[in-house]
């Protein structure tokens, strides 16, 4: 396909990336839970880029662990339910501007059910069909070296202490691989939610190595 490219200014360079509903835990122990899409994974660890004002990254920087619930298209719902709204009161400025209102009980709003983890404090959402929870191993600032950005915006690195995963995701006979055909992630791309295709565009040359081959050493500190 030939292309004709132009200069642009995007406000936002989102070309797609996964919603996660990240839950943590507020000073009072009830849950928070908020969709967040500025995430990416490397091994058993994630990286995660929240607002300094908000609940989420208030409640990490006190407990140092959370849940990275995973959304499928079948979630879109619950998500939309949270978009705009915060566990911060009173609400950030830079929230209030975007239109976000204080609600203490999102679970609820977004008709989801918490449920025990095992290895953190910080509840599941039933209905996301992958569960992650995780641990802070490191945090720092980003954008700093623009004055008036500095300290508004915070990158964790996440240490994923269990995985949990919808049984009907796994391919027959192999505990520990997941059917990327079955499994439908729900895509933000520029602030907007969608589906994946229904199946492979080409068969992946890098799909033919061995996932073993990817296992990285936090695997087997899990139940350490």
């Amino acid at each position: 396909m030939k292309r004709s490219h132009v200069r642009a200014e995007p406000a936002i360079l989102y070309f797609g990336t996964p919603v996660v509903l990240i839950s943590t835990t507020n000073e009072d122990g009830s849950a928070n839970i908020a969709p967040m899409s500025s995430a990416f994974w490397l091994g058993w660890r994630c990286m995660l880029g929240l607002e300094s004002s908000s609940k989420t990254t208030e409640n990490l920087l006190r407990t140092r662990e959370c849940v990275l619930n995973l959304a499928s298209v079948d979630e879109a719902a619950a998500v939309n339910r949270l978009a705009r709204l915060t566990g911060s009161n009173p609400v950030p400025p830079s929230k209030a501007d975007r239109g976000y209102t204080y609600a203490k009980n999102k679970f609820e709003i977004a008709q989801l059910t918490p449920m025990l983890s095992e290895t953190v404090a910080v509840p599941r959402a039933l209905e996301c069909p992958v569960q992650m929870e995780a641990v802070v191993a490191d945090r720092r600032p980003i954008m700093d070296d623009l004055e008036a950005w500095r300290g508004s915006i915070q990158v964790f690195e996440v240490r994923i202490t269990r995985v949990h995963i919808d049984q009907t995701l796994l391919m027959d006979g192999q505990p520990n691989r997941v059917n990327s055909e079955k499994w439908k992630p729900l895509i933000m791309s520029f602030s907007k939610l969608y589906g994946l295709a229904p199946s492979q565009v080409l068969h992946s040359k890098l799909g033919e190595i061995d996932e073993a081959k990817y296992r990285s050493p936090d695997v087997d500190r899990v139940d350490a």
